[in-house]
């Protein structure tokens, strides 16, 4: 439940950060609606991956086919999908007749699709990987931390000692690739050393997530940056002074988690 409840706080913070910086670059979305919908979703989800209620069941059954939890969330999962692009395209529609209001009506909606999927799943596939054979591991959860930290450290410190051909220099001009092979080695150690936390996982396993992490964690700060100086905003938010925002800080799951979601799902 603490798992559940901080990271559902800490997506649905994010997604209103990235909802912020888009009305600063003139969208208007639906960010309260939205809001809401990627708490249900992102505990539904959370519902789905958890095994130890499989079997609850959620109301008084009369038959041998009980409705169980899981049932429910998938319910609950199918009727957000389905209805969304309705409520948005109705709260569009009424939003034309105000005035006052730009009529952009269909890249409202995009904006808003937009972050459901760039925050609210890739956040939500964090439940996929928080679950092992046993049920809930935070050993899971701090071995991913320990892999991002891992990448960062290593590119900043390699970045600030040898750093002098630059990756994307429009975007981050501070990144270099020899920060990024220097936060690639460091990671590949980290995995190899969180085996000490998780013994049960194979080498191999946590060298591959180490290496998921090494690229796309880069990759993701580059996006959050990209975007940041497309609505031309400085941080995503001020809730960690000196930090920026929660998009600021967790930007790197936004693209590892769902490689590493997938792989997991390929490799069981």
């Amino acid at each position: 439940w603490t798992f559940g409840l901080f990271f559902a706080a800490v997506q649905a913070v994010m997604l209103w950060e990235f909802y912020r910086m888009m009305r600063a670059g003139g969208y208007q979305p639906a960010a309260g609606l939205l809001g809401a919908l990627s708490l249900v979703f992102f505990g539904a989800l959370l519902i789905l991956n958890n095994e130890a209620v499989a079997d609850t069941s959620l109301l008084p059954q009369t038959t041998s086919d009980p409705y169980t939890v899981h049932e429910a969330a998938r319910h609950a999962v199918l009727a957000a999908g389905l209805l969304l692009p309705v409520a948005l395209i109705c709260r569009e529609m009424y939003a034309w007749t105000q005035e006052g209001q730009e009529p952009a009506p269909f890249s409202n909606v995009g904006v808003a699709l937009l972050g459901l999927l760039y925050v609210t799943l890739p956040m939500s596939t964090l439940n996929m990987l928080a679950f092992g054979p046993e049920g809930y591991d935070p050993r899971r959860i701090f071995a991913l931390l320990f892999l991002i930290w891992a990448s960062d450290i290593g590119a900043y410190a390699a970045g600030k000692t040898f750093g002098k051909h630059k990756m994307a220099p429009k975007i981050s001009p501070g990144k270099t690739w020899e920060g990024w092979a220097g936060g690639f080695v460091l990671t590949l150690v980290v995995g190899w050393a969180v085996g000490f936390m998780l013994p049960d996982m194979p080498l191999a396993h946590r060298l591959v997530a180490a290496g998921v992490v090494a690229v796309f964690a880069p990759l993701g700060d580059l996006a959050e940056s990209m975007l940041k100086r497309s609505v031309g905003v400085k941080d995503s938010g001020s809730i960690m002074p000196g930090h920026g925002g929660l998009l600021d800080r967790f930007d790197a799951f936004l693209l590892v988690l769902p490689v590493l979601a997938l792989l997991q799902l390929l490799a069981g």
